[in-house]
């Protein structure tokens, strides 16, 4: 996740905690009288008008979060983030993942955005940094790593349109996991939706496989 992406997630997570914190006997009562953890995570979202992100960093709280010291602490980075970000989430609705979904890379119906991908870094897809060599041969490379259970690759969509890949490459004991958004869909949250959509498939694909994400479109 970038680093402008990785503080507006955690300025939704700072101000989610704090408005629970204040509206802290609400919130647990929607909570006791939650069917289950679904029920629960839809109930804070629409007390509190937050993100599923926020939503979750509410939910996973610690108790140690409760005390004063910790508020103002809280508080303060809120504050500190408020100060360097010059957006909102609104300005950038994608990065939520609400509407982005991920599918299976497939050799002949994707063969477009690779192509894209592909001319615009000149680098191979399979993350060695190599220069790219035929598209023919890098799709047959991919999809023989994905058939081998060495590599995940997927396709990002914001309902029928194509924004991006997301590479996951299994490699020395580890999940090498890289991002490409489309040129023209940056700057809209889509890398950061892709990556948190990502980790449950890597998780999936590679259970008990740590998992490293290098910079956007590396």
């Amino acid at each position: 996740m970038i680093d402008v992406d990785k503080a507006t997630a955690r300025r939704e997570m700072t101000e989610a905690l704090l408005t629970a914190l204040e509206r802290r006997h609400e919130v647990l009562d929607v909570v006791v009288d939650s069917d289950d953890r679904a029920a629960a995570v839809s109930a804070i979202a629409e007390l509190l008008g937050t993100s599923p992100l926020g939503v979750e960093a509410v939910l996973n709280m610690s108790f140690h979060q409760l005390t004063k010291d910790q508020r103002r602490k809280n508080q303060a980075e809120l504050d500190d983030l408020n100060a360097a970000i010059t957006f909102t989430a609104a300005d950038r609705p994608a990065a939520a993942g609400e509407t982005l979904d991920l599918r299976p890379f497939s050799a002949d119906a994707d063969e477009d955005i690779l192509s894209e991908r592909t001319e615009e870094l000149g680098l191979a897809a399979d993350g060695s940094g190599a220069p790219s060599g035929a598209l023919s041969d890098e799709i047959a490379k991919g999809v023989a790593r994905v058939d081998n259970e060495d590599a995940v690759w997927l396709v990002a969509l914001e309902g029928d349109a194509k924004v991006g890949l997301v590479f996951g490459e299994l490699s020395d004991g580890e999940v090498d996991v890289r991002i490409w958004i489309r040129p023209g869909q940056r700057k809209h949250g889509f890398g950061t939706a892709a990556l948190r959509k990502s980790r449950s498939e890597m998780a999936m694909y590679f259970p008990g496989v740590p998992m490293v994400v290098r910079a956007p479109g590396a």
